[in-house]
């Protein structure tokens, strides 16, 4: 939850709180001041916050080595996964002789939460990557010229299996499918009950929207982004996408009053949302 709420919402006001105010925004979820200091102070041990004293009181920030890490977690949330294919697949081997096998388990990590499939030991790939993002975990194990980075489409002078049967050899897409649906099923019937009432809480809006985008997330970042093309005729990705996008935009703007209402409680100068805020899931109301 301290993770969800640097992202959805201390990032696009400034990017840094005081421990008083992400205490006040987590309490009504019911997380005590203690739960939370324990979990910043573990999420600081661990490199992904900074904090700075001024007196008694403590300012967090992302670090600036885990940010761009963060940043690129919360567009998976917020960007359409329906975007078009063109077909081409992503083939990496990491069998060369110059890689380590520290290196080699490191990079098969990174590669994995990114959504890679492992086709063959040391042989990963992918039907969407994100070229920037691999250069930047090849940088970031130092493995850039000690592997084989290739792009794959499907020969048309010779028969073989369709590329597309690696999904089912490569990816255990169940358990992803069965919390897309899980989701669907707590937070359904929230957008009929949002429209019917006309005005809504600041807290209880926070409160929505922040549950709302936490089990979205939780679910989105195990799901490989796989191309539309390639998943099964019932996947429930997209349906779960557009019921947090309702719910979002629904919320958001009596949220925003709660948040900086918090906020400005322990400084007076802290910005309203940033204008990429409101390009969040293509854009909000």
């Amino acid at each position: 939850m301290v993770m969800t709420l640097f992202g959805d919402t201390i990032t696009p006001h400034g990017g840094e709180v005081w421990l008083g105010s992400l205490i006040e925004l987590l309490a009504p979820f019911g997380i005590s001041d203690r739960l939370v200091r324990t979990s910043v102070f573990r999420l600081a041990e661990e490199g992904w916050l900074d904090a700075k004293r001024e007196g008694r009181r403590s300012l967090y920030a992302l670090n600036p080595a885990a940010a761009t890490r963060f940043e690129h977690a919360y567009q998976r949330v917020y960007t359409p996964s329906d975007q078009p294919w063109q077909g081409k697949w992503t083939l990496l081997f990491a069998s060369g002789d110059g890689i380590t096998a520290e290196q080699r388990a490191l990079l098969r990590k990174e590669l994995l939460w990114e959504g890679f499939g492992t086709i063959a030991p040391a042989i990963f790939g992918h039907p969407n990557a994100d070229p920037q993002t691999l250069r930047e975990i090849l940088d970031r194990i130092d493995v850039h010229d000690t592997v084989f980075v290739c792009s794959a489409t499907e020969a048309q002078e010779v028969a073989g299996r369709p590329l597309s049967d690696l999904v089912e050899q490569c990816w255990q897409l169940e358990s992803v499918m069965a919390d897309y649906e899980h989701y669907l099923t707590c937070f359904a019937s929230l957008p009929k009950l949002l429209n019917a009432k006309k005005i809504l809480d600041p807290e209880q809006a926070f409160v929505l929207r922040t549950l709302a985008i936490h089990e979205f997330r939780r679910v989105q970042l195990h799901d490989p982004q796989l191309p539309l093309e390639l998943l099964p005729a019932n996947w429930p990705g997209k349906t779960a996408y557009d019921l947090c996008h309702q719910v979002y935009n629904a919320t958001q703007a009596s949220a925003e009053e709660y948040i900086l209402e918090t906020l400005r409680r322990e400084s007076d100068d802290v910005p309203a949302a940033a204008p990429y805020f409101y390009q969040r899931f293509g854009g909000l109301n």
